[in-house]
């Protein structure tokens, strides 16, 4: 009795040590499966698409010039009747549908996209496993660039002044009904809806950006859960597993309130398991190439999961453990910046938001205080403790220079550090860009410190009188050591 009891134990044991052995061996599989995504990128990135500011017509060949066995078929036309195509390779039962830049201004996945059609028709890498299972296991369907007018515009919505994603129920859009149309033709198992999200969300209350931020939506009201949402929630679970690999604590989740005119609530009520990615910001990244990796990561290891069903394992308490999204970031934080108005002495944090502004295919920035106070819930990319600093205004240089190009980087660095914040030219055109670290003015305008909520930020800061740092518009310069920093500016 006694030796069938040890006996009995011994075997519980084995059975113990050997799922403890296949657990390790799995996360082993997992990590060396990260590394060959991570091999797929950089054998196929799409090395002439290197900026997120691109035309329609610029990359249509990557989409309509494909070889391999995409299928390529144009399936609409935009407001302005530039064409939109959808691709399909595959020969699965499981069918996914990606779509990118329904939004005219979010292209990052849409990169993405690119690097993923040349791993598709990749061959003989040591790849071609994982390119295999995809090919017998999912039918691929990809709608890139649903709106190609807003992208030549570099604008959010359409031609007609409509946001797509609030069109999927009225389809006032030619573009909304062609995306709709082309789910009731494939009725996909799965669906992929990517976009870009502004730069200052974080992952919960913390300082680290929600660079990829995801979504499982809701498909009605009561934001339940049937089988068609669980796959997408267990679906994220497995790409925020790669996120913490690559970018630990760099992944949100956004409120699953339902949107009753949006495309991926409905596409989840139509019994399409959507999944929303939304690329977000990262540090020293400001044309979201390394975002682009990442964007490129989770979906090639996303759409293995849905091809081998391992998702299917993952507990929905993951999900819901990612932090919510949260607004908590700055282009730049000056903490404890010491004021004087009124009579009154008073210490400020001062919290600056750069905004892009589109100048015909180019784009400049206005750097704008937009909240100033008490900011310790708000952290900056950039942060500066003004503590013993003081504030000193700028002068205007007293020369006239005739135009932009007799003015170098350095001679206006040089400018700078000797308390001229600003420059006038006398053939500048009117708003015409440069890239110049100090203000370049055509007339006698006057600059101000701007140092008040939606001011335009320009001053010096000294420390025992001497000047340390320039702020202009709203690009902190470091005086002692400015750095290689690009300068989106315009003529005043």
């Amino acid at each position: 009795m006694n030796f069938q009891k040890i006996s009995l134990f011994n075997i519980g044991l084995l059975l113990v040590s050997f799922f403890i052995f296949s657990c390790q061996k799995a996360e082993i599989q997992k990590e060396i499966q990260t590394d060959k995504l991570e091999k797929a990128f950089e054998l196929y990135q799409e090395k002439s698409v290197n900026h997120r500011r691109f035309k329609h017509d610029e990359v249509l060949h990557l989409v309509n010039q494909r070889k391999g066995d995409f299928q390529v078929e144009e399936i609409g036309r935009s407001v302005m009747g530039k064409p939109i195509y959808q691709m399909t390779t595959g020969k699965g039962p499981t069918k996914v549908m990606l779509w990118s830049q329904m939004h005219g201004n979010e292209s990052t996945a849409t990169m993405a996209l690119f690097d993923l059609f040349n791993f598709l028709e990749g061959e003989n890498d040591g790849l071609d496993e994982i390119r295999n299972k995809l090919k017998e296991n999912l039918t691929l369907r990809f709608i890139p660039m649903v709106n190609p007018d807003g992208m030549d515009e570099w604008i959010r919505r359409n031609a007609l002044d409509i946001d797509l994603n609030r069109d999927a129920i009225k389809l006032a859009s030619p573009e909304a009904v062609v995306l709709k149309k082309a789910r009731e033709d494939f009725s996909p198992e799965f669906g992929f809806n990517l976009h870009d999200q502004q730069v200052y969300y974080t992952a919960g209350e913390s300082p680290t950006p929600a660079t990829i931020s995801v979504l499982a939506p809701a498909y009605n009201y009561e934001t339940e859960v049937n089988e068609v949402r669980k796959r997408a929630l267990q679906v994220i679970v497995g790409m925020n597993r790669v996120m913490q690999k690559i970018a630990p604590g760099h992944v949100g989740k956004y409120d699953d309130a339902f949107e009753p005119r949006a495309f991926g609530d409905n596409f989840q009520k139509w019994g399409t398991s959507t999944i929303l990615i939304e690329s977000g910001g990262y540090l020293n990244d400001p044309e979201k190439q390394v975002i682009r990796k990442f964007n490129f990561l989770i979906m090639l290891h996303a759409l293995q999961e849905i091809a081998e069903k391992t998702y299917s394992s993952y507990s929905l308490d993951e999900y819901y453990a990612i932090p919510d999204n949260s607004t908590r970031l700055m282009d730049l934080v000056i903490r404890n910046l010491a004021m004087e108005k009124e009579g009154h002495n008073f210490e400020i944090d001062l919290g600056i938001r750069r905004r892009e502004t589109d100048a015909g295919g180019a784009y400049f920035v206005n750097g704008v205080v937009d909240d100033l106070g008490d900011l310790s819930i708000f952290y900056g990319y950039e942060e500066l403790d003004a503590s013993g600093m003081e504030i000193v205004e700028g002068k205007i240089y007293g020369e006239i220079f005739n135009s932009l190009s007799d003015i170098s980087p350095q001679k206006a660095m040089d400018l700078l550090k000797e308390g001229y914040l600003s420059i006038r030219v006398k053939e500048a055109l009117d708003r015409e860009l440069h890239g110049l670290p100090i203000l370049v003015m055509k007339n006698e305008n006057e600059v101000t410190m701007g140092i008040r909520t939606g001011g335009n930020p320009n001053f010096f800061l000294s420390k025992n009188g001497k000047l340390n740092y320039a702020i202009v518009n709203g690009y902190l310069i470091d005086l002692q050591n400015p750095g290689n920093q690009v300068y989106m500016q315009r003529v005043l």
